[in-house]
């Protein structure tokens, strides 16, 4: 400290970069909240391909408003903007000034944003940075509808579907609303509580994301809950209810990190999210955060959340489950659900990409539509850990093949960038513990997920299974991104027939292969795929082993087309009634 805290003129100074940080981050949610409420109109008249620039634009304002701030304090606090006095005493004001405002941990969440850049912050500085406590309660109420079903589930319903904001929309209200009626019965008679049931209570802002409008909320009667969740899509006929959810075992992935973020205009977002805890018991904080849009302050949730269980726990950091990536040096802790993935230093061949090609590919996940299929990676950047956490080789590796990222410093480990995922098992690994069934519909999802990829214009480059996980509601996710590219930026290739016998002997191709030249034909051979997952495979994916297919797709993503991917499947009450 250099004694400016007791200066008066620096502490105006500070009172006003206070003031001038609470309205850039006001300024920041009214635009953030004006681009979010875009999405009843994409919804309403089909404009799919405007709704994914709105997600774009929505996902990279943060930043931009932290470097718009971050340049006028310079302005404005000139040679003490590096000053922990002038920011300690901002910090003072800021705090007062944010005490009775809803969500005032994102208030906090921004203001430290500005401090780490400001001072490159390693671990956590409390003389500069909010420190929140996990139980801190939060003022707002959530905004929901109860509805009684004193007359009848579907009366209920019908009045449920003619408050939404594109009721007039909806190609027959009373058909759906008999279809959700139906689809409630049915799981609830299986259970023997149907005469029970007594009111719907259902959130007012509806969850839009791509193509589809979700209205969020639960049944419930007696002493008896079950969240409720009405897909609605929009074909050219009308707005019709597609699909109904009606367990914890549907909802999560719907909320999952493989997803991208809601778009739902909610003036206070914590108490919605404390709702969405209730409904989804265990749901991870920080993805809920992160899945409603607010990426910083799931991110910020995430890491005190680490923290804590570090400080409650005593095993130590490993590597990850898995073949060890050319890439990234991955571990992880057993008694963690999270990986973290640090960048190598240099990539063993044929790796050709360069660090910063990695970190665009990982941004460029951030930014994509991820369509159940990519894992969320978070960047986090100096982290300090506790040496002694790590098991001994795992810390030579860091120290010896990420050199670059990680540092001794005393007792800690210092990681300057770092890629924080869910931990999934790798998917080569569960084929070879699972049951046979559950392994060939494992490979028939493994399928689907390259499909669904391939719809959203991305190629995942190595097909390898290794390179793709699964979850524990079964699904496959990819996560290996170092080779991720565009549909659209490959040139997918017919293999040319061998000329003679000694070409078809040749170990290395007698024709040109360009750089961006991919060959369908080399999948399953290049796979390693055997017996009845071989079979699995061609029965219901044939079509990915043909140039055709990738250059259909790639010809309609040029034209820019929309090509759906439905983000659910129809309901199947034996899943629900098996889930825990």
């Amino acid at each position: 400290m250099d004694g400016s805290n007791h200066d008066p003129a620096v502490h105006a100074l500070a009172a006003r970069a206070a003031a001038a940080i609470v309205a850039a981050f006001e300024d920041y949610n009214d635009t953030f909240r004006s681009i979010t409420q875009r999405a009843q109109r994409r919804f309403e008249m089909r404009e799919w391909q405007l709704g994914q620039r709105d997600a774009v634009e929505r996902i990279e304002l943060y930043d931009h408003r932290v470097e718009r701030c971050l340049a006028g304090l310079v302005g404005m606090l000139g040679r003490h903007i590096a000053e922990e006095a002038t920011w300690g005493a901002a910090q003072a004001e800021f705090s007062r000034l944010i005490a009775d405002r809803p969500d005032h941990q994102f208030y906090a969440t921004f203001f430290n944003s500005l401090t780490r850049k400001v001072f490159a912050t390693i671990g956590v500085n409390p003389a500069v940075e909010f420190v929140a406590e996990h139980d801190e309660l939060q003022q707002g109420s959530v905004p929901v509808v109860q509805i009684s079903l004193q007359d009848g589930l579907t009366a209920g319903l019908e009045f449920l579907l003619a408050s939404l904001p594109w009721a007039a929309q909806l190609n027959d209200a009373t058909r759906s609303a008999r279809f959700v009626a139906g689809e409630i019965q049915g799981v609830l008679n299986i259970r023997g509580l149907l005469p029970q049931l007594t009111h719907l209570e259902v959130l007012e802002p509806v969850f839009y994301r791509a193509t589809r409008a979700f209205v969020v909320g639960r049944i419930s009667g007696g002493d008896w809950s079950f969240p409720l969740v009405i897909a609605c899509a929009h074909p050219e006929s009308g707005i019709v209810a597609d699909t109904v959810m009606i367990s914890d075992y549907e909802l999560r992935p719907l909320f999952g990190f493989s997803r991208s973020y809601f778009h739902a205009d909610l003036a206070v977002v914590e108490p919605v999210v404390r709702w969405l805890c209730s409904i989804m018991p265990g749901k991870p904080v920080d993805e809920l955060y992160t899945v409603l849009g607010r990426a910083k302050q799931g991110k910020t949730e995430r890491y005190r959340s680490l923290f804590r269980h570090l400080a409650a726990s005593t095993d130590q950091f490993l590597h990850a489950e898995g073949i060890p990536g050319m890439v990234m040096v991955v571990f992880t802790l057993n008694s963690s659900e999270l990986v973290f993935k640090v960048i190598r230093d240099h990539f063993a061949y044929p790796k050709t990409s360069s660090r910063e090609e990695v970190m665009e590919k990982y941004r460029f996940v951030f930014r994509h539509d991820r369509v159940g299929r990519l894992v969320d990676a978070q960047e986090f950047r100096r982290l300090r850990f506790p040496r002694r956490r790590f098991a001994p080789e795992l810390l030579d590796e860091l120290l010896n093949s990420a050199a670059n990222t990680c540092r001794l410093d005393g007792d800690d480990l210092i990681i300057d960038l770092c890629y924080l995922e869910r931990r999934l098992k790798p998917l080569d690994v569960y084929l070879r513990e699972a049951e046979p069934a559950a392994a060939r519909r494992a490979i028939r999802d493994y399928g689907q997920a390259i499909r669904d990829l391939a719809l959203s214009n991305v190629f995942p480059g190595d097909l390898l299974l290794k390179n793709f996980g699964v979850s524990r509601h079964g699904r496959v996710i990819f996560y290996d991104y170092d080779e991720l590219c565009l549909v659209t930026e490959c040139r997918f290739r017919d293999l040319p027939a061998p000329r003679d016998d000694d070409d078809e002997l040749r170990a290395e191709p007698w024709f040109y292969v360009g750089p961006d030249d991919v060959f369908p034909a080399q999948f399953l051979e290049f796979l390693g795929l055997r017996g009845e997952l071989r079979d699995e495979f061609l029965q219901y994916h044939a079509a990915l082993l043909d140039a055709d297919y990738w250059r259909r797709l790639k010809a309609a993503h040029a034209a820019e087309e929309h090509l759906e991917i439905v983000p659910y499947q129809r309901r199947q009450i034996s899943h629900i009634l098996a889930a825990p």
